[in-house]
């Protein structure tokens, strides 16, 4: 039987059970597995991508819906990959066309790398801001915090979802009601019985990531990434929005050096929703 050309090849929703086919997506590109992530995405989000006749995907990406289940007001596109041995034949941009099809009028965000960038601008992205990510063993030190941070309890889950919707301008509950499993650490810093900001730190290789990581300003990041960071030996991980200029400084006197540059972009709306100034670091770049 004649094998089809990639161009006939379907186009179809990607579940748990193709887990270990994303990862080995993932490796072939020489991206990290990052198995916890992808089940992270394919459980809260929806998967796209194309079967290779001869075994595995030829290409994969997932969109997390925010917002009203019914009619989203938001959608995040991450883990966009092609195979290397079918890279430069317009997977991506078939797959990509796809999604912006599926998603219809529904506004849209992702992380571009330098690399992905032109397909995004070609299809109608607008660069809207950018990333930068750190990593590096966090160091200790410079003045004590006055702001107070705990391991949050699931007391907490209540008004953490309300600031994350306040801060983000969307709806994630689907995605921030995983983290207590999803996360290895999730604290709160408070103020009088108030939360005012809320950060997790999450497995992923031989790092932690720190994210999201929402806080009512510098100071309250701060201690919040340095309580993390207290609890664990792992190298940090995290992605600051560029114009969180301070913290970034101190995070690079702490030890975590910049190791990439992302830029943030949007298709059908002018910028993210929210209040930017709250929010320092995204869950993960391939969702929001």
């Amino acid at each position: 039987m004649p094998i089809p050309s990639l161009a006939a090849l379907p186009i179809r929703r990607l579940t748990l059970r193709d887990l270990t086919a994303c990862a080995d997506l993932s490796e072939d590109r020489g991206w990290p597995r990052e198995e916890h992530k992808w089940g992270l995405l394919l459980a809260a989000g929806k998967g796209y991508g194309i079967d290779d006749p001869h075994g595995g995907l030829v290409t994969a990406c997932v969109v997390t819906e925010y917002g009203p289940y019914s009619e989203p007001d938001l959608g995040a596109i991450g883990m966009v990959l092609v195979a290397e041995r079918h890279a430069r034949q317009g997977i991506g941009r078939r797959l990509m066309r796809h999604v912006l099809s599926a998603m219809g009028t529904t506004p849209l965000t992702l992380h571009a790398t330098p690399y992905g960038r032109p397909l995004y601008e070609e299809l109608g992205f607008k660069l809207t801001g950018r990333a930068e990510m750190l990593q590096g063993h966090f160091t200790p030190g410079g003045p004590a915090s006055t702001v107070s941070t705990r391991a949050a309890t699931a007391e907490d889950l209540a008004a953490i979802l309300r600031l994350d919707e306040e801060v983000l301008g969307t709806d994630r509950t689907h995605l921030i009601t995983r983290l207590p499993a999803f996360a290895d650490q999730l604290r709160v810093a408070e103020e009088g019985g108030r939360i005012i900001g809320y950060a997790a730190a999450w497995p992923n290789m031989n790092t932690h990531v720190v994210g999201p990581l929402i806080a009512r300003d510098t100071d309250t990041a701060q201690a919040l990434l340095t309580s993390l960071a207290a609890g664990t030996e792992r190298p940090l991980r995290t992605d600051i929005d560029v114009r969180h200029e301070e913290l970034r400084k101190w995070a690079g006197e702490r030890g975590l050096a910049p190791v990439g540059l992302n830029s943030v972009m949007t298709y059908g709306i002018p910028e993210l929703p929210g209040d930017w100034s709250r929010r320092f670091a995204p869950l993960t770049v391939a969702a929001l």
